[in-house]
């Protein structure tokens, strides 16, 4: 058993839970910055220090494991190691998966066969790249390290919303001593789902407090932005892109509370913010272990880690945080952003120099693609609903207040709840809409930035937007448990009145309206209530988790600040295709300022 020695361990209000930002503790059992010592195999705490070279390093990687046991054979992870990385991650994203036990016992994971018997896995969103991370590690016989305590940077109630970012200030590394049984794989996965969150990716690109960051700020081009890349929201959601299309399409996986995983492509709804939030692309920082024995059987005892500095790393950047012209540190907001003297806006920017060339945008196949990720995006949603229902979440009685924060909380809420998925949901529906309006405005034009050959760019976009609402569609089980159809564009029309709320029947977490739709809900007057008075939350987009929002029903219906806007945007693409190019313009104009 693995024995743990506390340290200093803040509370950090308004979590739910503790947060482990240890100043000098100790996990599970080596020498403490106290300087105890256990003598058992252990997750072991680190300190800052310099990379380190070893002969250990072009040792033969050969099948590593019994049973459950984690054998180190190398002292660091080669440019093969990493290669079969991206492989691991492109194989699990293409495959049909959903969720992580899933996705690491199908036949898309070629380790399926060393997986332990009755192990199951699970991931969050910030677990993810860490447990796949892990688990590759594991199979392979490498090291891994990962941080198990952050200190924030400034006052907060939550350590993975704060604004001037966190540092490390503790991490749990996979060491085995000499006499004592390896480390447990599964124990260790184990451990990674209760220390990781999304406050040990929220740091400074260049923060040199602490101990260095489990991954760092890589070049955006096609070289560094590849299958195992990590992408950060700071509104609290972190993917791991699988692959990358000669276009720079970029597809991810991500996790969910509720266990579950789904794909999509790189888009507005991953914002850019400040750099103190650490938004953005990351790779993994390389690890080392030093100072280890070959034991009889060939592994690696003893030992401890080192880590690549920023200033070793030749993909390290900052230019996703301040532009790649003149960078102004200090005004961020304005930073610039060219390929090839052409300037972009940040997301055309990313996309054009992950692909490496100046892009010729189609916009009937651009329009096409969207809609089917959107498509997509209302395929998970069914299983994120439904995974309320089979918990029974809905017969519960509705809470008096809503939690602290309705995007970032704890416990039953953070699982079955979707208003953080449904606010990217509705951003990528307003960025649909948007987008088709610059496509417009630039065939208009005459850009060379659009490849179009038609006569009525309007019409042919109408089309089709029409062919894809036509192939879309989707079904969930009412209360009665009975199927219910709803094609792309009933759920376009009632997007704003899909519920969050996972204490309401699955008629209205899917906006019904129509009494005939309705019969079959259980709700009573409260809920009914509640899901009236949740309309502002629904209509907007933003996911603001620095606003205080545990209302009542009486401060909803009130219109307490915070609990919303008054109506949602715009995302009506056959009135747009309908506007004259006045219209459009404006509407572009106003989303260049937005």
């Amino acid at each position: 058993m693995l024995t743990f020695y506390p340290g200093a361990v803040e509370e950090i209000e308004g979590l739910g839970m503790r947060s482990r930002i240890c100043a000098s503790a100790i996990v599970a059992g080596v020498v403490s910055l106290a300087g105890a010592t256990a003598p058992s195999s252990a997750l072991a705490q680190t300190t800052p220090t310099q990379f380190d070279q070893s002969s250990d390093a072009t040792a033969p990687l050969s099948p590593v494991r019994t049973d459950r046991s984690w054998r180190i054979l190398r002292d660091r992870w080669t440019a093969t190691d990493e290669k079969a990385y991206e492989d691991f991650i492109t194989a699990i994203g293409e495959s049909n998966c959903r969720t992580t036990d899933q996705c690491l016992k199908h036949a898309a994971n070629v380790y399926r066969g060393s997986n332990p018997r009755g192990v199951n896995y699970f991931a969050d969103c910030a677990d993810l790249p860490y447990t796949l991370r892990g688990y590759f590690a594991w199979m392979n016989g490498l090291p891994f390290a990962f941080a198990s305590a952050v200190a924030p940077n400034g006052y907060t109630r939550d350590v993975r919303y704060v604004a001037s970012g966190n540092r490390i200030i503790e991490k749990a590394v996979v060491i085995n001593w000499p006499g004592q049984q390896p480390m447990d794989g599964p124990d260790v996965l184990r451990r990674v789902s209760n220390y990781v969150s999304t406050a040990m990716y929220r740091y400074h690109p260049e923060e040199k407090r602490g101990l260095p960051a489990d991954h760092y700020s890589s070049s955006v081009d096609p070289r560094s932005i590849r299958p195992g890349t990590n992408i950060y929201d700071p509104n609290g959601h972190v993917a791991v892109v699988y692959r990358v299309d000669p276009d720079g399409r970029i597809h991810y996986i991500d996790a969910h509370p509720d266990n579950s995983i789904t794909r999509g492509v790189y888009g507005r709804k991953f914002v850019r913010a400040r750099p103190t939030m650490g938004a953005g692309f990351k790779n993994w920082r390389p690890v080392q272990l030093v100072g280890a024995t070959r034991a009889p059987d060939g592994s690696l005892v003893g030992g401890r880690y080192t880590y690549t500095q920023n200033s070793d790393l030749e993909d390290f950047s900052v230019d996703q945080y301040f532009g790649n012209g003149t960078q102004n540190k200090r005004q961020w907001q304005g930073a610039s952003f060219a390929f090839n003297g052409q300037r972009l806006n940040y997301y055309d920017w990313v996309r054009t120099a992950v692909a490496g060339r100046n892009l010729v945008y189609d916009p009937l196949t651009e329009t096409r693609n969207m809609m089917r990720g959107l498509c997509d995006d209302l395929t998970y949603r069914v299983y994120a609903v439904e995974e309320a229902v089979s918990g029974g979440i809905n017969r519960k009685a509705q809470p008096s207040r809503l939690p602290q924060n309705i995007y970032g909380t704890s416990g039953e809420w953070e699982t079955y709840s979707t208003p953080s998925r449904d606010a990217r949901l509705k951003t990528s529906f307003v960025e649909l809409r948007d987008e088709i309006a610059r496509f417009v405005e630039l065939v208009e034009n005459g850009s060379e930035r659009v490849k179009y050959t038609g006569t009525d760019v309007r019409a042919d976009l109408l089309s089709v937007y029409r062919q894809e609402v036509v192939a879309c569609s989707i079904t969930y089980t009412n209360s009665a448990g009975a199927p219910v159809e709803l094609g792309f564009d009933e759920v376009q029309n009632r997007l704003f009145d899909l519920s969050f709320d996972p204490y309401h029947c699955p008629e209205r977490r899917w906006g019904a309206t129509d009494p005939a739709e309705l019969a079959s809900c259980k709700d009573g007057s409260t809920k009914r209530a509640w899901y009236e008075a949740e309309q502002r939350l629904r209509n907007q987009t933003e996911r603001t988790y620095d606003v205080r929002m545990d209302f009542s029903l009486a401060q909803l219906r009130s219109g307490a600040k915070g609990s919303g806007k008054i109506s949602p945007p715009d995302i009506d693409v056959v009135g747009l295709l309908s506007s004259p190019a006045s219209q459009i313009r404006a509407d572009i104009e106003g989303t260049i300022s937005q």
